[in-house]
């Protein structure tokens, strides 16, 4: 694959995901189109050696897999995890605001947002929502207005004249979106309503009964930079991740029994139903391998690639880095490591990953934190411990990460897509 059509591949599906809801459905499509059948959690599965499969959970979390033969504990896995969601701004359950003649939005803030970054955007909205139909039926379809129906102004340097040298944003009371002129009229359940049925006109709606809806930056992705070196978008932590697993897993071919995940919530703690702290992988592998013995053998002969973004040396707060340690946007993907363990990456995994990018020429990175700074995590601790499975923590070097606007390199996507579609070719990990 060509790096120009896989970054316009690319950016199509970062539009197309405006929530975790959105990114899942866009991964189905394209599973789908490439001869996945879907299974479902509550039915018997009958799995074929040769087959390829996926299962949704929560519809915001995925699983997609192939078994071109169904002894696994004789092979072993090769995974690539990811996750779905990203900081952003959740409508509240009783979120029609009416202030000063103004519709606004009441707002939770959902994971580590860069609140600011918020303020004089055009936003829309998108997500699900739950109904009750005419016959009385409850079903939940998707919405996206996709038009920008709101803002969030900041406040005129005149009347905050301190804000030069620095300023937190309220949530509660300075982060609310304004829709418009105050309406007697509005019902906010009423335009969520319309809009549902503009979307699916095929529905007989009765009452909206609960939402699941977030703002979105309305401007679409983009390639910036003279030599357009630069990828700029909203969510590229951690879609940008996601994107390049199913790449990697669409095209991987059927040499070897390969599974990508991409579970919900990872950006506030991963523990849910569907999230890696959760017991989704653990069910779906059970499933494949029910013999107890059998399940621990193929995990000690798998191996899961956790790609979530890192944090790239930044011209401008270099001393934020360790020198020895800092990534360079568009110099190859970033292998991650904690001795604490918030990033799951060992000497053996990371082995196996220098080795296969060598093999495909590509450059490879390290990041550790620096000794005096907390540091993150991502969902490669969470899924080997749950599951048992030696994993390696990696993620392509990224600006502005949680801001509403991220920065990653047009070259490194691609780069760890062609090494990760060798990774999940691979036939030896470690030899004994």
């Amino acid at each position: 694959m060509e790096n120009q059509s896989f970054n316009t591949s690319l950016l199509s599906f970062l539009k197309a995901s405006p929530t975790p809801f959105h990114a899942t459905s866009s991964m189905k499509t394209a599973l789908e189109e490439k001869g996945f059948t879907e299974l479902k959690e509550n039915q018997d599965w009958n799995l074929q050696a040769g087959g390829r499969y996926f299962v949704c959970r929560n519809a915001s979390s995925i699983i997609a897999f192939t078994t071109p033969r169904l002894d696994v504990h004789q092979t072993g896995w090769r995974m690539v995890g990811a996750h779905t969601d990203s900081p952003c701004l959740k409508l509240k359950p009783n979120a029609h605001v009416k202030r000063y003649g103004y519709d606004q939005l009441g707002v939770e803030v959902y994971g580590g947002v860069l609140r600011h970054t918020w303020l004089d955007r055009d936003l829309s909205l998108a997500g699900r929502v739950s109904f009750s139909q005419t016959n009385g039926d409850i079903h939940s379809r998707l919405i996206d207005f996709k038009d920008p129906i709101a803002t969030i102004p900041n406040l005129a340097i005149h009347l905050n004249r301190g804000v030069t040298d620095g300023f937190s944003v309220n949530p509660q009371e300075e982060l609310l979106p304004i829709l418009g002129m105050g309406d007697d009229q509005f019902e906010l359940e009423a335009c969520i309503q319309a809009q549902l049925e503009k979307e699916h006109p095929e529905l007989e709606v009765k009452a909206i009964l609960d939402f699941e809806l977030s703002l979105y930056d309305h401007q679409a992705p983009a390639l910036v930079g003279l030599k357009k070196e630069f990828i700029c978008s909203a969510r590229l932590d951690n879609l940008l991740s996601c994107f390049v697993g199913l790449s990697s897993l669409l095209e991987a071919g059927d040499e070897r029994p390969s599974l990508l995940i991409c579970t919900d919530h990872e950006e506030i703690g991963s523990l849910s139903a569907c999230g890696a702290n959760g017991p989704f992988l653990e069910d779906v592998l059970r499933r494949i391998s029910p013999d107890p013995a059998h399940y621990v053998q193929s995990m000690n002969r798998s191996m899961m690639i956790s790609a979530d973004n890192a944090h790239a040396l930044h011209p401008n707060y270099a001393a934020k880095h360790d020198k020895l340690h800092a990534p360079l946007i568009n110099s190859g993907a970033v292998i991650k490591v904690n001795s604490n363990q918030r990033y799951a990456t060992n000497s053996e995994t990371s082995a196996v990953y220098k080795k296969l990018a060598e093999a495909e020429g590509y450059q490879v990175q390290t990041f550790v934190v620096r000794s005096d700074m907390a540091c993150g995590s991502t969902i490669g601790p969470i899924t080997s411990g749950e599951v048992g499975v030696p994993t390696l923590d990696i993620g392509l070097p990224t600006f502005g990460m949680h801001s509403i606007r991220e920065l990653a390199g047009s070259q490194d996507a691609i780069g760890l897509y062609r090494v990760l579609n060798r990774f999940l070719k691979l036939e030896t990990l470690i030899s004994e």
